[in-house]
């Protein structure tokens, strides 16, 4: 049985000239970046043109790339600098964050008595700037942060019209975009943005790699302390290889955008038309089968079914591998956060989250609607899967 990959927002398969471009380094390039010695100083300079490829990709100054573990700890670094180094006393977010950004912020209200005001949402799932506005017109120093493009249900913000409500208020502003970043365009010193996050596993780079954007006029300090690294905000010795798999991946990426885009986007308006065909009711959580939602998700809820509460199990026997929400909880199965946030939770309905990327095909999709309409089948008219 094949199996069909459609958990791409949760990791991407490593593309094979990132592996080629990560072979080399880890089989010759074994020096330590901080030694001063000729072996050290080759890895130094790879590092360091990794990080001007990088900026030159994202339109912004290379020293305000800061390689980290992911986007978990470059979402960490940021609100925790935000509120010890740049004074921060009020966090402002939503519950439909990623949990990164929601988990850091209650530590950092426990750690130093801030506070946490979370912004409303309309119906489609979009922020409320009018009540972003109305949060900032007052209160303490804030930094705002709102993801970029929610990582279950697709829903694209207005970066900009955020990042203008906080410039008017003098507020800082993070987005975690960490589902956007080589899917969509960034020119950094155009956008008026204090921080940015980046993980390399969600377009085929390699796991455990990624960066945080700090704008120049951001004086932080580090979070991890000790070797004095990445000019001090993040001490350990870099993962060389790594990095260079992070730039080659974003390089690949924005060398072929607009076609990987164009592929994508018709990979899922297909999977759309093909369950609109086979499941009579099924629906699309917060519009995510939408033009201007977040091309490489799609989050489904399904009728009622006896198979509800086992479909992802059931799928996945069926050799389809796809999602109830992030993959970023160690395995939780409380429930999606993002959509009781939003208020899309139907405990009699099976919302699952299928995600493609530029190795999907339309193969796998005509697969997957196969196995999507056995487990979904009709009650009357067939026998309860499982």
């Amino acid at each position: 049985m094949k199996s069909i990959y459609l958990d791409n927002a949760a990791t991407t398969q490593l593309a094979p000239e990132v592996a080629e471009a990560m072979i080399p380094v880890l089989r010759d390039v074994f020096g330590n970046p901080s030694s001063t010695h000729a072996t050290g100083r080759k890895a130094k300079a790879l590092i360091e043109i990794s990080r001007r490829d990088i900026a030159h990709l994202l339109g912004c100054a290379p020293r305000s790339v800061t390689f980290t573990s992911g986007g978990t700890e470059a979402d960490n670094l940021a609100l925790r600098a935000a509120v010890r180094d740049l004074g921060c006393k009020r966090i402002v977010t939503s519950e439909a964050e990623h949990i990164a950004v929601i988990a850091s912020s209650e530590k950092m209200s426990q750690l130093f008595d801030i506070e946490v005001v979370n912004v409303k949402h309309h119906p489609d799932g979009t922020v409320d700037c009018d009540d972003l506005r109305n949060i900032l017109a007052s209160g303490p120093k804030t930094i705002v942060s709102l993801m970029h493009a929610n990582n279950e249900v697709g829903v694209i913000q207005p970066l900009d019209e955020i990042a203008k409500a906080c410039k008017e208020t003098n507020a800082y502003f993070h987005s975690d975009t960490v589902q956007t970043m080589a899917h969509y365009p960034f020119q950094l010193d155009a956008l008026e943005i204090d921080f940015l996050t980046c993980s390399a596993h969600k377009f085929h780079g390699p796991k455990g790699t990624g960066f945080l954007y700090t704008h120049p006029r951001n004086k932080i300090k580090s979070q991890i302390v000790g070797g004095g690294q990445e000019r001090g905000l993040r001490s350990g010795t870099e993962n060389l290889h790594g990095i260079v798999g992070l730039a080659k991946a974003l390089q690949l990426a924005y060398a072929d955008l607009e076609d990987h885009s164009i592929h994508v986007r018709s990979i899922k308006k297909y999977m759309v038309e093909g369950l609109k065909q086979r499941i009579a009711g099924v629906r699309f959580n917060a519009d995510s089968d939408k033009e201007d939602r977040l091309y490489t998700v799609l989050s489904v809820k399904f009728p009622p079914h006896p198979n509800s509460g086992m479909a992802l199990f059931l799928l996945d026997l069926e050799g389809i591998s796809c999602s109830g929400g992030s993959a970023c909880s160690s395995g939780a199965t409380s429930g999606s956060h993002v959509l009781k946030a939003l208020g899309y939770h139907d405990p009699t309905r099976a919302s699952l989250r299928f995600s493609f990327s530029r190795y999907t095909t339309f193969e796998d999709i005509d697969m997957a609607l196969e196995a999507i309409s056995r487990v979904f089948a009709p009650i009357e008219s067939s026998a309860t899967v499982g």
